[in-house]
Order: structure tokens, then sequence, then C-alpha cells
């Protein structure tokens, strides 16, 4: 397969005085810097960025020869994918690597969204809907309509969306690259309020991810090179799968396309949630990792708040979930969302997660989402060499 031998990671949040081209420099010379190799090792670099108009970098590539000038002619290209334009770019180069076409690749994920008032955010991620049915209908109104199938077919779940929020919240005062440290109250998480409106009902303000800015890198190196690097994360499987767009043509009560995704990777991983020690998720919104859950066989359908009430998802619990924050507080600077994951869930199984830590980690999983359920990664990892 191949191996992540090195990361780098921008703090997520409100960056003003930082453009697209600067936090690509930042996190991709981290990881380069990390990873312990000069510029021009690098035999080809791939950009995850969704920008739909959010910024004018429409052909951002590029920009990433300017970390070094020893990169100049390094062949670059962006992969778009919405919200899992992360995952899209980072399976590119491994695509790349597992051809023997290259033995060493930088991945950079990146997203600028701060800067722009709220509503056109949200009108820029709306294009990654069905827009012949889907057209204006914003992303929490996406998601809400998931949750109120869901709440439809088996019963109002909103306490266990508001105890996910406060899980998450609670996971990022660990991890000083989140968003937000601050932890959030039950009651607060529960309750409608002038500081916790009504989004989309029944998703308030606390079910929703943050518009963020940052960026993510890892370096990638075929399983010879890796053998030179002082540390090494082996992909262990991968799986992608791609749903159709349109939401009705789909059941709102299930994640069919997660499902698959996790499924199969796990299959051809050979593991089952049992030989997992941590994972990070896709939590675009509070009810995507309630379902999620399911998805992961967590629990039955329906039932996806036994994750919670059994505390398995919990920190300490059998298969803790979203330990940085998860997009819910860690942020979620989309293309920047699914490398991000994979540098989380990289730093467990070298040790080096700090207070995030989980003792002993040495396999762990990314699930990464673009759309509403629509295009779906999950990577099985684990230690090679920590």
């Amino acid at each position: 397969m191949a191996q992540i031998v090195g990361w780098g990671h921008t703090p997520f949040g409100r960056h003003p005085d930082k453009s697209i081209e600067d936090l690509i420099r930042d996190a991709g010379g981290e990881a380069l810097r990390h990873a312990g190799i000069a510029a021009g090792d690098v035999g080809a670099v791939w950009v995850g960025h969704f920008n739909a108009g959010m910024v004018g970098d429409a052909f951002p590539s590029s920009l990433a020869l300017s970390i070094d000038d020893a990169m100049r002619f390094v062949p670059a290209a962006r992969a778009e994918n919405a919200c899992a334009s992360g995952s899209a770019a980072t399976y590119s180069a491994l695509d790349a690597i597992r051809s023997g076409r290259i033995d060493i690749a930088l991945v950079v994920g990146v997203e600028k969204m701060s800067h722009l008032p709220t509503a056109e955010v949200a009108a820029a991620l709306g294009g990654a809907s069905y827009q012949p049915e889907e057209a204006g209908v914003s992303f929490p109104e996406v998601f809400s309509q998931f949750a109120r199938a869901y709440f439809d077919t088996f019963g109002d779940k909103s306490r266990a969306l508001a105890e996910i929020a406060v899980k998450n919240h609670q996971n990022a005062m660990a991890n000083p690259l989140a968003q937000m440290q601050r932890p959030l109250t039950l009651e607060f998480c529960s309750t409608v309020s002038n500081k916790n409106p009504m989004v989309a009902d029944p998703l308030k303000v606390t079910d929703c991810s943050l518009v963020s800015d940052g960026a993510a890198a890892i370096v990638i190196a075929s399983d010879e090179a890796a053998k030179a690097f002082p540390r090494a994360v082996r992909f262990r499987s991968t799986a992608h799968v791609s749903d159709f767009l349109p939401m009705s043509r789909r059941d709102l009560t299930a994640f069919e396309g997660p499902r698959r995704a996790i499924s199969r990777a796990k299959e051809q991983a050979g593991v089952q949630n049992g030989d997992l020690h941590v994972a990070e998720v896709h939590d675009c919104f509070t009810i995507a990792e309630l379902m999620i859950y399911e998805a992961m066989d967590l629990a039955p359908a329906g039932q996806g708040e036994r994750a919670l009430r059994e505390g398995i998802v919990l920190p300490g619990g059998r298969l803790p979930v979203n330990l940085s924050g998860g997009l819910k507080a860690k942020g979620h600077p989309v293309g920047a969302t699914g490398v991000s994951m994979h540098v989380m869930i990289a730093r467990q199984l070298t040790g080096a997660a700090d207070a995030m830590q989980v003792p002993g980690a040495n396999l762990g999983m990314v699930f990464n989402m673009g759309g509403s359920g629509v295009a779906n990664y999950c990577s099985i990892l684990e230690t090679e060499r920590a």
C-alpha cells in the first residue's frame, strides 16, 4: 500500500491575515520538515480544495510550489469532491504511488471561508447538492431533512444530538489546533435560545459545524521509500463509494453510502470494530455523527444513541470518536477536513496526539464524507513505526 511519514496542520479558525497560498505553505512546509525531506524529493503534489467561489483562487494546485523553489516543475493537481476534497486528494496520491509513478507525494487540504458572510458561505456550500431539485437549499436544511426523517421513523433524538455536541466540544479542549475550545453544557445544547437559535428545525447552532479557515498536509511514501523514515503509518485499506446525488433517490433514515464505504474498508483490512482503537468521522452536523454510528455498526438502525449511552464513542470507551473535537468543534475548512482527519489518526498511531492520546493505539479509522452522504471515503490506518 503506502505510508504516511510526516504531517503538518495549521490551527483551524479565522485567519484574516492568511491567504490560501499562506495556508498551503504553512501546512505543507511543516509536513516536509516533519518528514525530514527536501522539497525536491517530492514526486508530485495534490491539493484538496472545494472553493465554489469562496475565494478567487480557482487554480490553486501550483500555489504549493511556493513552499520551496526546489519544487518548481514538480507536477501538481487539484482534487475536488465537496467536503471530501481532502480525501480525494489523498487517494489520488495513493493511486500514483501504487502505480509506481512516484515514490513520495505531498497532499495539502485547504480552505478559506471566514472572510465571507455566513449567507455567502451557505450559498457556496449549497452548490454541493443536486441543483435541479435542491438548489437554494442550505446544508443545514439538507441535514435537517435527514434529522426529521430519522426522528419521524425512530422518535425524537434531540437529546442524543446535544450529547454529541457536548462530547465533541469537550474533546476539543484537549486539541490546541481546534477552532472552538470552549465546553458546552447539555442544557445549553438542548435548548433553543438567543445564543443557540434554531437554524433548520430540529438543528440548532450547536448541531452545526463551524465556518473555518485552515490547512493540513501529509507526506505519503511508497512502502519501499518509507523504510528510510523514522515514523510511518500504513494505509491498511481504503474505500471510496459514491451514491446518487439527488436526495430524492435515497433513504434519508440510513447512510447507505457511508455504510458501504466503511464496511468495505474494514473487510479489506480484515478488521472489526473491536480491533479499532480510535476514529475520526464526518460530523458536519450532529445528526450525521449519530447516523455514522449506525453506518459503523456500533448500534442497530435507529439506535445510534446507544453508542453514546454505553460509552463506546466517549474518551476511554471501546472506540472513541472525534477526540480532536471533530468538524463540530475542531472546525471544518472544507478542503482541509479529510487531510486533517488523516493527520489526527496518524498522530494517535504514533503516540503523538498529546492530551488527545489513546494509550497504545495502533489501528484507527477515518471516515470523510462529501455532500449529503454522496462521496464517501474510509481509510483504515495502522502503526508501522512510531
